[in-house]
């Protein structure tokens, strides 16, 4: 014994995205191994491989920014009682909207607007919802 005390257990370490990320990528290396890669690194094999699945349902995607824009997918419920929209030369009158978008972020929220709703409280909305 070198002078060292120890209680028996390990000191856990919280690593940061970031290094997430670096460890990761370096597995995803053609011919890496994950035991390798995870003991080079001070991180049990389990770990790597967890975080190697949440960095493939996309976990570990960085925060966008305020006007970044990105696409999603769409399902359109249902078209019934949509208006046609006027003619491109025909001078467009506001149209009233009526019917209803819902829109959910799986496991996260369920965002249900009907009627009449404002653009920008709806982006606002989204943006604060996609952090």
């Amino acid at each position: 014994m070198d002078g060292v005390v120890s209680s028996g257990r390990k000191r856990r370490i919280f690593r940061g995205v970031e290094e997430k990320l670096r460890i990761v990528k370096l597995a995803l290396e053609p011919g890496a191994s994950v035991a390798s890669v995870a003991l080079a690194n001070g991180v049990n094999a389990n770990q790597v491989f967890r975080w190697k699945r949440q960095y493939e349902r996309g976990e570990f995607a960085p925060r966008r920014s305020k006007l970044a824009t990105a696409l999603v997918p769409v399902t359109i419920a249902g078209e019934a009682g949509v208006a046609k929209l006027p003619e491109a030369s025909q001078p467009s009158p506001a149209l009233p909207c009526a019917g209803s978008i819902t829109i959910e972020f799986p496991g996260r929220a369920l965002l249900s607007i009907k009627g009449t709703a404002d653009p920008a409280v709806i982006r606002a909305v989204l943006e604060s919802l996609s952090r």
